[in-house]
């Protein structure tokens, strides 16, 4: 079904919100992008003020939101399933795309689906070995898991344990996927901080696997300040139980103890100090990548996949928080950022917040060679207003390849999916969404879309409460893109559509 004017939602949702304090708090509090320990389960519901309850219920009985639960879409949206999850309770993460196959993390471990029929998954394994965020990507018969809690140990029955051990472990775990349905644990690589996401960049004989990690502590003996690099990884294809850090390259070289990132608060109230990436998103086609670190944006290059070398550093301290993710254009001239305001549990999705921040930052790519210079041209952020009780704020997403377009698909938490074309840089605009309503109307629960991705026709996302979706998009700014097929995607690593 389709809702009232999204514009009725602007206009009434968030004014309570703001009235009691909520952007003062989102502003002042340290962005959470998440910690460097996020743990092993979804963080508690939070109260929220009765005002904030009323109007939720209140936005409901007028129409203006979902209700709880209930699904709505734009017309051009169709949605084909839901697997609930199943054997994997925690929470669900990424995804991954291989052939006939889809990878979905998820804190307990991962899950795979054969999509032949994309309307009727089926599960082919799931395998057990918690350790959050289980951020997954696959290459070959290569599926990489990255743990970012502190674990008694690398193996797939450890514990929680406090990173103020030295004895603790963090950093990527490596699968042999040859036979889907029973994949086998061969290699884990310790790494400085963990491994909360990380980015493939293939080579015929070796994967190069780049480390984001951050927040590091004087009482945390494998995270040590400051912590302004990525961990790589090489890792054999033929012999991955070989796979090991091979550098470290410092991405914020400065003089002082925390080197030169955004220094935060208070020189930058509300903006995160950088203490190391939170995602990469590299484009092996034109060898660059762009970074998102916390305080910072960075373009660099990749020519030399062991020694990365940073072209241009970019900071927004008026309306980013957190610089979570980074996506690129087919073209290579823009790259658009998201602003993980609130750290994916707040509600930012209202007119508290507005419309510039918990955003997308659209930049320009301009130059070239090591001249090129990153260069803001708008922001975009859904145009509905969520409920408090629904944390919702820009994350993960990729491109719908339609050839002279530039259009993304893109996971909102609670906010759901959403469809977007930024072509024209300074005005982007909305052509299609997907949501549920509230998981509650009386607390702030973690829910929603993790990642929404486009593959080979379809739109799958990953909730991080009720499972995979499946969705369908029938539109003629889009349709295009399903003569696309490839044999194989990890959203980080970007492929060029056209080749």
């Amino acid at each position: 079904m389709t809702l009232h004017d999204p514009r009725t939602r602007r206009r009434h949702l968030g004014v309570a919100a703001a009235a009691a304090g909520l952007l003062a708090a989102l502003l002042t509090a340290a962005p959470a992008g998440a910690t460097p320990d996020p743990g092993d389960h979804p963080a508690a519901p939070k109260e929220v003020s009765r005002s904030a309850q009323e109007q939720a219920a209140e936005a409901i009985a007028a129409g203006e939101i979902p209700g709880q639960d209930q699904i709505v879409h734009s017309a051009n949206v169709q949605h084909l399933t839901n697997i609930p999850k199943d054997a994997l309770p925690g929470t669900n993460s990424d995804l991954a795309f291989q052939g006939r196959y889809a990878f979905a993390g998820n804190y307990d471990g991962f899950r795979i689906f054969d999509i032949s029929n994309p309307a009727s998954p089926k599960t082919v394994a799931q395998v057990l070995c918690p350790g959050s965020q289980n951020d997954v990507s696959v290459s070959g018969d290569l599926l990489f898991l990255s743990t970012d809690s502190s674990r008694s140990d690398s193996s797939c029955h450890s514990t929680t344990q406090p990173a103020t051990e030295k004895s603790s472990w963090e950093g990527m775990k490596v699968f042999d996927i040859s036979d889907k349905s029973n994949p086998r644990y061969v290699a884990a690589v310790e790494t400085a901080c963990g491994s909360h996401t990380h980015t493939l960049v293939p080579k015929r004989d070796n994967v190069y696997v780049y480390v984001s990690s951050y927040s590091p502590s004087a009482s945390y003996p494998d995270c040590q300040p400051p912590h302004d690099g990525i961990s790589v990884i090489k890792v054999p294809r033929d012999a991955p139980e070989q796979a090991a850090v091979v550098n470290f390259p410092v991405l914020f070289p400065g003089d002082g103890p925390d080197g030169g990132g955004n220094p935060g608060a208070p020189t930058n109230p509300g903006v995160s100090k950088t203490t190391g990436c939170h995602d990469l998103t590299v484009l092996p086609s034109e060898d660059l990548a762009a970074g998102a670190c916390m305080g910072d944006g960075i373009l660099f290059s990749i020519k030399d996949p062991e020694h990365p070398k940073v072209i241009d550093q970019v900071q927004d301290n008026v309306n980013f928080a957190f610089w979570h993710s980074a996506t690129f254009n087919q073209k290579a001239d823009k790259v658009v950022f998201t602003d993980e305001l609130g750290g994916g549990g707040a509600a930012t999705c209202n007119a508290a917040t507005g419309p510039n921040r918990g955003a997308d930052g659209i930049y320009d790519i301009t130059g070239k060679g090591e001249k090129r210079r990153l260069v803001f041209r708008g922001y975009y952020k859904i145009p509905r207003h969520q409920a408090d009780t629904e944390n919702c704020v820009a994350h993960n997403g990729s491109l719908i390849p339609v050839k002279g377009r530039d259009i993304m698909v893109q996971a909102w938490y609670q906010g759901g999916v959403s469809v977007w074309e930024f072509t024209d840089s300074a005005h982007p605009k909305e052509i299609a969404y997907f949501e549920r309503g509230p998981l509650t109307t009386d607390t702030l629960t973690v829910g929603g879309a993790w990642s929404a991705y486009y593959y080979n026709g379809y739109i799958y996302s990953n909730d991080i409460a009720k499972g995979f979706d499946v969705l369908k998009l029938s539109d003629r700014r889009t349709d295009p893109a399903r003569r696309v097929h490839l044999r194989e995607l990890n959203v980080q690593t970007q492929p060029d559509y056209f080749d």
